[in-house]
């Protein structure tokens, strides 16, 4: 009677682990899904932006043909921020693209023909609104890292879950918070 006792008891701990660890890891592969997703919408936001690029410089191009290192240098961030793996690598190319951006409104705001320019107009608008976009995504792809982090650095979790294969993953942070906080804008 003591063993069949013991036995229960020991039966009714490995079930109780067993839910455990099956709910455990489900929620993990939720949460390592949702950030897949995260990180994917944040990748599509900044093609967005970097398809949009291309007409911008044009527009200005069109009005300020003598700033050609203005030029390079959004192109060069284009194409850093279109080559960029991972947080880290996208957090360094968000800096560079933010700088050249603020360097090509800085020149539109030079040439009033260019800031009543309709489609210069649109273009700006477009930018905006995808900027704002790209901060929605990177709060989200943040929360969702935030939260997974969390499942794999908290006790007993810690003890089992490296060996299932979660790892913490990378916030997408930048180096100048103050070159983000708001999009690129045109005062005219």
């Amino acid at each position: 009677m003591e063993l069949l006792i013991i036995a229960g008891v020991i039966l009714l701990l490995v079930v109780i682990a067993g839910i455990y660890l099956w709910a455990t890891y489900n929620s993990l592969v939720t949460l390592k899904v949702r950030v897949d997703e995260a990180w994917s919408d944040i990748t599509v936001q900044l093609k967005r932006r970097a398809d949009l690029i291309p007409n911008i410089i044009e527009a200005v191009k069109g009005y300020a043909v003598h700033e050609k290192g203005v030029f390079e240098a959004v192109t060069k961030a284009r194409a850093e921020t279109l080559s960029a793996q991972g947080p880290a690598d996208a957090s360094v190319a968000e800096n560079h693209m933010q700088q050249a951006l603020k360097s090509v409104f800085a020149v539109a705001e030079a040439y009033p023909q260019l800031q009543a320019s309709q489609n210069f107009l649109q273009l700006q608008g477009e930018l905006v609104d995808t900027e704002d976009k790209i901060q929605a995504s990177r709060r989200f792809f943040n929360g969702g890292v935030r939260e997974l982090n969390t499942k794999v650095q908290t006790f007993p979790n810690t003890l089992f879950v490296r060996n299932l294969g979660f790892t913490e993953r990378e916030f997408f942070e930048v180096a100048d918070a103050a070159a983000i906080s708001e999009p690129p804008r045109v005062q005219f």
